[in-house]
């Protein structure tokens, strides 16, 4: 198999997994290819001998399979980098949460073993796209976590006009909103009390940040269905996060957004139970108390 490898380039302690990843890799006499970044990142800063066939430069490659080692955030920008390529990503996971990004560095080998005998599935994730006349956000307008409205200064809260496919839905008077895909749901979205979704809904949630009235709360509706955001601010701008990656927008800009006409496919171990992951990752039925 032929392995395109992307990995985070700054944590040196947790970048050291990637050596035994290489060795698995090569012992399957597997290909491999590697983001021209994070090989700089282990031969110059970390003096490391990486076994590469090829680097990858910018969006223009292909693999069987594309390797994210880090945490959730080295596999969103993975997942750009492949984008509609429809490449199966798997996320190994030397971060701290890891929903994405879910196998441990300790289940790597029987992982590859299991992949080489085809014993793995492959999860199709949605993707939301942002439609909208600003330059900069048409660069990179697709997010598989979610994409946030912000307000930009310190102090005043911004109003956002909603609506769903044209019918009036709310003016939030908050200090942002997330949309959020079903991935995302357990990510921004979560933290600022949205609702948990299972992965293979075809669901979208649209939760407020610090609302003013605690009448708002969060709702989730079909992903089929177009979301349009005006939005106003004393400052006369607002930030745009599209999966963490943020612009500032003037508040003239109409922002449209719907379900993207592509997906991600995200690699899991056979035996993978969505359940499993959320009781482990969220700590349901820990006692605190010891």
């Amino acid at each position: 198999m032929k392995f395109a490898i992307f990995g985070n380039t700054y944590q040196p302690k947790k970048s050291l997994h990637a050596l035994r990843l290489f060795e698995l890799l090569k012992k399957q006499g597997a290909e491999i290819c590697m983001c021209r970044e994070f090989y700089q990142f282990l031969t110059a800063d970390l003096k490391m001998e990486v076994p590469v066939d090829a680097l990858l430069e910018g969006n223009d490659f292909t693999a069987d399979m594309v390797i994210s080692i880090g945490g959730d955030g080295t596999f969103l920008k993975a997942a750009r980098r492949v984008g509609r390529k429809q490449i199966p990503i798997l996320g190994i996971n030397t971060g701290r949460l890891g929903f994405l990004a879910d196998v441990s560095p300790e289940e790597m080998e029987v992982t590859f073993e299991e992949i080489q005998a085809g014993r793995y599935s492959v999860e199709e994730r949605s993707v939301l796209q942002l439609i909208c006349n600003d330059r900069n956000l048409q660069e990179s307008p697709y997010a598989l976590n979610e994409i946030a409205v912000l307000k930009r200064d310190s102090s005043s809260m911004i109003s956002i006009r909603t609506a769903i496919n044209g019918a009036y839905l709310n003016t939030y008077q908050a200090d942002g909103l997330v949309i959020a895909t079903p991935t995302g749901s357990t990510a921004y979205s979560l933290s600022v009390g949205g609702p948990i979704i299972v992965p293979h809904s075809n669901t979208i949630a649209i939760t407020p940040v610090a609302p003013h009235s605690l009448n708002v709360r969060p709702i989730v509706i079909r992903d089929d269905w177009e979301i349009t955001l005006d939005v106003e601010s004393r400052s006369h701008n607002f930030l745009v996060a599209i999966d963490g990656s943020s612009e500032t927008c003037k508040e003239t800009t109409q922002l449209t957004i719907r379900r993207a006409d592509y997906s991600i496919k995200v690699v899991k171990r056979f035996n993978h139970i969505f359940f499993d992951t959320l009781r482990s990752k969220m700590m349901w039925g820990a006692d605190g108390r010891r």
